[in-house]
């Protein structure tokens, strides 16, 4: 987008990243889907234009570097949007310090924490923090011990070319319903318009220019531009989107640069008399046949990688297709995990949630692939389940899609296996789901089906509160993504599961 007017007299460049969730190395694109969360968006698809290799950590310090010698260093600011560190196999292993000190070697600048980023606990957040050589902050995260906002500051002030540039950042209001609660305790999240409406006021009586660097998603950032005034641009993230050109709302610009490390994306301020009269966009897609690596980031790379390299590059099997997640609809790599856990555990019926996280399988398939789409450590559970309750679930994950209220949206669709039914997304609350049948007969209330599912299903993430209230509940101490390794290993290859087509959704 090109908005520049004849009286611009300043240009402050703002680098911004978002859902990195822990992919510091490239991977391979596909046409079908950008990454997981995009290739079926209700709300804003996104998808690449061709095959190759693309992001990584190593480009993108390649690609920060470049900018800030051309703009100056003095001119530009490095941000990321938060699901950082953690869902990835050397996440896991160095509980989040690996991608820490790869940021380290970029100088960002500031870092608003996602739902993701406690993944490891509040006690890790806390010891990561200290290793950052940047703020993690986030105005909406309140340490209830001391009622103050996460590592004290709501906001941040840069001082760029004699402006104070103001960057509030907040997080995900329903960080409860993603994770493992054990994971928050102590912590209240709040929506990011009450702390917006908070500290927007205090922040405008010191900034020229004020920047929300939002983990709310594409949909909420719409309604806080809609009912807010005076935030100048929202830098977003958590629904993975690529927003070009970017969102005018009233006087508030929205962008947002994808996820997993494939693209850096670069906001333009365009200032006169300290005032943002408009901006320039440039999304930086790190194509390898564009970009080269840069030889520190990827020596740290390496270094970091030496000591878990064996279990990291296991050769676990292999595909001759294209195994991708999606997010919105029936993923394939979901599909081949539901059917290894109904087929394995004898069950009617397998249910996990829509994560929106993780990359396509291609070719030979690494421990570390798996992990990517398998991060957590959740353990398999079984139980039994009403057909009321089963029906109940299901209007849940229609619910979820399209929620009344946006600031309730959580999640993608349920996955599942040996369960067929239809979602109508046009239709009311409570009234979406129909022909639900289970091997092949129709659901009956009050018949009971043997369940398996995961314990954070258990736990109630995404609202999925009748998992709760089953009976017969056996928690096993295998975890999930242990188990389909092994099972993997068994196995020459994978391929498209046959019974593909089992949900349908009409948007």
């Amino acid at each position: 987008m090109n908005a520049e007017k004849p009286d611009i007299n300043k240009r402050i460049s703002v680098l911004h990243t978002n859902d990195m969730h822990g992919s510091y190395m490239s991977f391979q694109s596909t046409l079908d889907n950008a990454t997981a969360q995009t290739g079926d968006s209700i709300d804003n698809l996104t998808r690449f234009d061709k095959i190759g290799d693309i992001g990584g950590m190593a480009w993108m310090t390649t690609a920060v570097k470049s900018i800030r010698q051309e703009k100056g260093t003095q001119n530009v600011i490095l941000l990321d949007g938060g699901d950082t560190f953690s869902d990835d196999q050397l996440g896991n292993l160095t509980k989040g310090e690996a991608m820490i000190r790869i940021m380290n070697e970029l100088d960002y600048d500031l870092m608003v924490l996602g739902n993701h980023d406690f993944d490891y606990s509040l006690k890790r957040t806390r010891e990561l923090e200290k290793m950052a050589n940047f703020p993690m902050l986030a105005a909406n995260v309140i340490d209830q011990e001391t009622g103050n906002p996460i590592f004290k500051e709501p906001y941040i002030l840069f001082n760029r070319d004699a402006l104070n540039i103001g960057v509030l950042p907040v997080g995900y209001r329903n960080t409860p319903l993603t994770g493992n609660p054990k994971n928050i305790q102590g912590l209240k999240f709040t929506s990011g318009l009450e702390a917006i409406e908070k500290y927007l006021s205090e922040l405008k009586s010191k900034a020229d220019i004020i920047i929300l660097l939002s983990h709310e998603g594409m949909a909420v950032d719409k309604i806080i531009a809609e009912k807010i005034n005076g935030i100048d641009l929202i830098i977003g993230a958590h629904s993975h989107d690529i927003i070009e050109p970017p969102i005018k709302i009233n006087q508030t610009y929205i962008v947002q640069a994808l996820s997993d490390a494939a693209v850096l994306g670069e906001t333009e301020l365009l200032i006169s008399n300290k005032k943002l009269t408009g901006i320039n966009t440039q999304y930086h897609y790190l194509w390898h046949d564009k970009y080269t690596a840069d030889q520190n980031s990827d020596q740290l790379i390496q270094k970091l990688r030496t000591a878990y390299l064996t279990k990291l590059e296991e050769n676990i099997t292999r595909t001759d297709t294209v195994i991708g997640r999606q997010y919105k609809s029936e993923s394939p790599f979901d599909r081949v995990v539901t059917n290894m856990m109904r087929e394995k555990y004898n069950t009617d019926v397998a249910f996990l949630p829509g994560v929106g996280y993780g990359i396509s399988l291609k070719e030979n398939i690494t421990s570390e692939d798996i992990y990517k789409l398998l991060p957590h450590p959740a353990k398999i559970v079984t139980l039994e389940l009403t057909g009321s309750q089963i029906q109940n679930t299901l209007e849940q994950t229609a619910t979820n899609l399209k929620p009344k209220n946006k600031m309730e949206i959580v999640g993608g669709l349920l996955q599942s296996s040996g369960i067929h039914y239809h979602i109508d997304l046009s239709k009311p609350i409570g009234e979406r789901v129909m022909d639900i049948k289970i091997k092949n007969l129709s659901l009956v209330d009050s018949e009971i089906y043997k369940v398996s599912t995961h314990s954070g299903m258990l736990n109630g993430i995404h609202n999925y509160v009748e998992f709760a209230k089953g009976t017969n509940i056996q928690k096993t101490n295998i975890v999930l993504t242990e188990f389909i390794i092994d099972e993997f290993r068994k196995m020459t290859k994978i391929d498209i599961p046959k019974n593909m087509g089992e949900v349908t959704i009409i948007k």
